[in-house]
């Protein structure tokens, strides 16, 4: 089974960049989706329902803002759009999918760049959302948490932390919240099988950043610890090239 999380930066300006062209080629079971910025009614979906994929969407409630979508060629046994946080639900920011052999959740991480109200709520739902997670776990030890979580982990995860220790998406209360979430049963999918550095899904888009490597690799896919011996490989695919970000993916065997 081939997974696929990918911050897109907006559907619309990514299908205008082949987005779909490469979905059709790279053909991963599930793609989830973060930041689509636009409800389905305005993308033109049939090149996705073309390609087999059931879709499902969960829209922040401002245009052009925030939201996530999952494209599934497996059928789920049901979805659950949102969770019980009402200000995450009007951002539009988890979508959570249970399939036969494990449960699926779909989140957009709060960004804290714009300010220290923003960083404030990035604390508050980073708490809620492992919450929520917790509760999910009592029912369903098969978990896999895609998604955009808009912080580094570690140094080797990000190409200067020294001169970006007192940044957003570095900051130590974020890397120790990392912490416990990987103390907490959760294994981070990509660092299974490497360990090297340079290995980024981000880059600003200024001052050539992605051209020069001079990234941060802020999109995971966790899993339970069941999950691990599932586990057949993971990558960042580097290479492709529809927004700011780009695509990781994990290949389990059920």
């Amino acid at each position: 089974m081939n997974i696929i999380s990918y911050n897109l930066n907006g559907i619309r300006a990514a299908m205008k960049k082949g987005f779909a062209e490469w979905l059709a080629e790279e053909n991963p079971d599930i793609i989830a989706i973060q930041e689509t910025k636009a409800t389905e009614d305005v993308v033109d979906c049939l090149p996705l329902l073309k390609l087999g994929y059931e879709l499902h969407w969960y829209s922040a409630q401002k245009k052009g803002y925030s939201g996530v979508a999952v494209f599934t060629k497996i059928k789920p046994q049901q979805v659950h759009y949102g969770n019980e946080y009402e200000q995450s639900n009007v951002e539009g920011r988890v979508l959570t999918l249970e399939f036969e052999q494990f449960t699926l959740v779909n989140a957009y991480f709060p960004s804290g760049t714009s300010g220290e109200l923003r960083q404030t709520y990035k604390y508050q739902w980073l708490d809620e959302f492992h919450a929520y997670v917790n509760r999910l776990a009592e029912g369903q030890p098969n978990l896999i948490i895609c998604g955009d979580y808009n912080i580094c982990h570690k140094p080797i995860d990000i190409h200067d932390p020294v001169s970006n220790k007192n940044s957003s998406g570095f900051l130590p209360e974020e890397r120790a919240w990392m912490d416990k979430w990987f103390d907490n049963g959760f294994v981070d999918a990509f660092r299974v099988f490497n360990q090297n550095p340079h290995e980024y899904s981000w880059w600003s888009l200024r001052a050539a950043s992605r051209e020069r490597n001079k990234g941060w690799r802020i999109d995971y896919i966790s899993v339970t610890e069941p999950l691990k011996e599932k586990l057949k490989g993971a990558a960042i695919l580097q290479h492709v090239k529809h927004s700011d970000h780009c695509p990781v993916r994990v290949e389990l065997e059920f």
